[in-house]
């Protein structure tokens, strides 16, 4: 197995344009690429658009969701990888073959389709189905994983995606600068984002304190570090519809350390070589070697009826 160099992109997505969307997608691909990137990643819907879907009925959702991968953005991503010689990997709302809609995550390459990835905690729009499966695919010999936003902060989730054998798993998000119940989150004031070349400084304040980045390192290196894999985090950055979002697009590797990160204030990418050899010798490894399922494999298996919360978009509904 060789070094990947793989990229992660932040960049400000327009609601519903998807046309618009993919011209970003395709102008940075043509930029990571020319800098040596395989692998190019961006956020969570990064081809839809996603806070405004909680304002859409079905017959809306449906209108802007495609078939995977017969679908038209889909074409376009492959057309896209095969420009370049990469791998891309980006999101979008999905019409199933069931009739179902599903929030999505695809990968393609110079070859064409590689994998789909459906939202397990999916929460943005009730017409919304949950995926039921993990995946794990193929990218130069390396073995990766999908987990979409939400699906991250259930760690079942990560150590079952680990556990299938993926060295790399892709977070792509739509997070941060949003209320909860913790002390410090809360939503950013959009006129700072209007105002950041003239008063960088608030703007700064805001999204690297704990309504962003501080939070943020609470969790992902962990993730990344227990696990003993790497980690490429892909967040936009600007508005997302009404809400203003701070990107901190990274690659972690399996120690649990930031190797790459995007601008703090600004679209961009960041490229990060990943090695073979850290996933030996991350301490992660070890602890998945030391396992003894047979202590906690009823524990983790008891019945449990899933009940998900999302503060913010409670509260937005309520008013």
């Amino acid at each position: 197995m060789k070094p990947l160099k793989v990229a992660t992109v932040q960049f400000e997505n327009a609601s519903g344009d998807k046309k618009f969307n993919l011209e970003r997608i395709r102008h940075f691909c043509a930029q990571a690429s020319a800098a040596g990137a395989k692998v190019v990643a961006f956020h969570e819907c990064s081809i839809t658009g996603y806070t405004f879907a909680r304002k859409l009925s079905r017959e809306q959702l449906t209108e802007i969701s495609e078939s995977i991968p017969s679908g038209e953005s889909t074409s376009t991503l492959m057309e896209i990888a095969k420009t370049f010689g990469i791998y891309v990997l980006a999101g979008l709302f999905e019409l199933g073959e069931d009739g179902k809609l599903y929030k999505a995550y695809i990968c393609v390459g110079p070859n064409g389709f590689v994998g789909k990835y459906r939202k397990i905690h999916p929460f943005i729009n009730p017409h919304l189905s949950a995926g039921n499966e993990y995946v794990v695919f193929d990218i130069e010999g390396w073995k990766c994983g999908i987990l979409i936003c939400y699906d991250n902060n259930v760690i079942e989730n990560v150590r079952a995606t680990t556990l299938l054998g993926a060295q790399v798993i892709f977070m792509p998000h739509v997070t941060m600068c949003t209320p909860s119940t913790r002390p410090g989150a809360g939503f950013v004031d959009p006129e700072l984002w209007k105002n950041r070349e003239a008063d960088p400084t608030s703007i700064r304040t805001e999204f690297e304190g704990l309504k962003g980045r501080a939070w943020l390192m609470k969790w992902l290196p962990a993730r990344a570090y227990d696990n003993g894999i790497y980690v490429v985090f892909s967040n936009p950055i600007g508005m997302d519809d009404d809400q203003l979002k701070n990107g901190c697009s990274m690659v972690i590797d399996p120690f649990g350390d930031v190797i790459a990160e995007c601008p703090r204030l600004d679209e961009g990418f960041a490229i990060a070589t990943l090695w073979p050899e850290k996933l030996s010798q991350a301490g992660g490894a070890r602890y998945k070697q030391a396992r003894k399922p047979e202590l906690y494999r009823e524990i983790i298996g008891q019945q449990h009826t899933s009940n998900q919360k999302v503060i913010w978009l409670t509260k937005q509904c309520e008013e």
